[in-house]
């Protein structure tokens, strides 16, 4: 892994993770344009960059889960499907979804026709604050998100769509898909350390040093600026983005 590599991969890392693109499949397909080979040290790599764009949202939001009790909880309720379900399906998805082409190519596709299909339904929101959120939808939403366990699905883009249908509004549930990041994110970084920390040689890590920094800069960009443009647009630019990238890949590659 070149520094250069590790820069670009920051790059898609932070200002993807938190947008409903999937960075998970954008990094699958950008690593096959740099050239860089599958590998199980590639996966955990992926896994582990993660960490630095978790980082920009704890700096940005630690304040507020440190006061907001009710915010926290409901967090941690829906937190709870997603962890039991990730140790159950950490291994299969691990070696026979992670960077897959057809998996993650037609994820992104059918994905990018889900935004675009719930924007055009116009659903009205009833929920403009996470603390109004029940305990039974957080926790429904946590299953929801563990359906980015399959490649090009997106964390954030499944909890936030997720999020909509159950009666939020678009701002209230793309917080929320943050929030829902940091044990999320780090669970599983921690938990691929824990279980595939042979894999990495202390070769690598500058190169993963690099991608954290990178993915933690560029991700307090990116979450600031998605920020600002849900307030005034809806999702539908990120539907298209996500079917003109897939059918591109199927295209050109």
């Amino acid at each position: 892994m070149s520094i250069f590599h590790a820069i670009v991969l920051g790059i898609v890392e932070g200002v993807l993770e938190f947008l409903p693109v999937s960075a998970a499949g954008n990094l699958t397909l950008v690593g096959k344009l740099l050239g860089i080979p599958s590998s199980d040290f590639i996966k955990i790599y992926e896994i582990v960059m993660q960490l630095g764009a978790v980082f920009a949202v704890l700096i940005l939001y630690a304040k507020r889960l440190l006061v907001d009790i009710k915010t926290l909880k409901k967090v941690i309720y829906a937190f709870i499907p997603t962890g039991i379900l990730g140790l159950i399906v950490y291994k299969p998805v691990k070696h026979y979804l992670l960077y897959n082409d057809k998996i993650t190519v037609i994820s992104l596709i059918i994905g990018g026709i889900i935004i675009i299909a719930v924007e055009l339904s116009k659903k009205k929101p009833t929920i403009y604050k996470i603390d109004d959120l029940s305990t039974k939808k957080a926790i429904l939403l946590g299953f929801i998100q563990a359906l980015a366990f399959i490649p090009g699905v997106s964390r954030s883009g499944a909890t936030i769509v997720g999020g909509i249908l159950l009666g939020m509004d678009r701002k209230t549930s793309v917080e929320f898909s943050f929030l829902l990041a940091i044990p999320t994110i780090l669970s599983a970084g921690s938990y691929a350390l824990l279980k595939d920390h042979a894999q990495i040689s202390h070769s690598d890590f500058l190169a993963m040093g690099v991608s954290f920094v990178t993915a933690l800069i560029f991700a307090i960009i990116s979450v600031k600026t998605f920020l600002r443009f849900i307030s005034t647009n809806n999702l539908m630019a990120f539907g298209f983005y996500r079917i003109i990238v897939g059918i591109a890949y199927l295209v050109f590659a």
